[in-house]
């Protein structure tokens, strides 16, 4: 199984403010292909994000949303103050060490974007971690 480092999402009451920064400061590119994954759901999240990537690294800069974790049932919510996230090529195996370790995780699937497999959960310090696998 393959893990490695794919994005920072930062949560923010502005995410226009946090685009412009992110590419007049620190001269991020967009990233409009990732607009075109999202799942956009009243159920779920229908919040403003900004994509960018250095060419290697993405940041996503979205929408804080204090109520996705009641909407979809999930006791995780990146949303509420951002996440560090990676992407593995096995999903599976990845939850079943996860698991095996006894860390509780939220299976979010492919609730907020299309043709990902996402999962969250908390690091030793409480911070939320995604892993997710793109399912082509």
């Amino acid at each position: 199984m393959k893990i490695e480092f794919h994005h920072v999402n930062l949560c923010t009451s502005d995410v226009p403010g946090m685009d412009k920064f992110y590419q007049d400061v620190l001269d991020m590119k967009p990233e409009p292909s990732m607009e075109a994954y999202r799942v956009r759901s009243d159920d779920g999240y229908d919040g403003g994000v900004a994509f960018h990537t250095d060419g290697n690294i993405q940041f996503h800069h979205a929408q804080t949303d204090l109520g996705v974790g009641f909407r979809t049932g999930q006791q995780i919510n990146p949303l509420e103050r951002g996440h560090l996230a990676f992407r593995t090529d096995d999903i599976e195996a990845f939850k079943k060490r996860l698991t095996e370790q006894g860390i509780l995780f939220s299976d979010f699937g492919s609730s907020f974007m299309d043709k990902w497999h996402q999962v969250f959960f908390y690091d030793p310090a409480g911070n939320i971690v995604e892993v997710h696998q793109v399912n082509e």
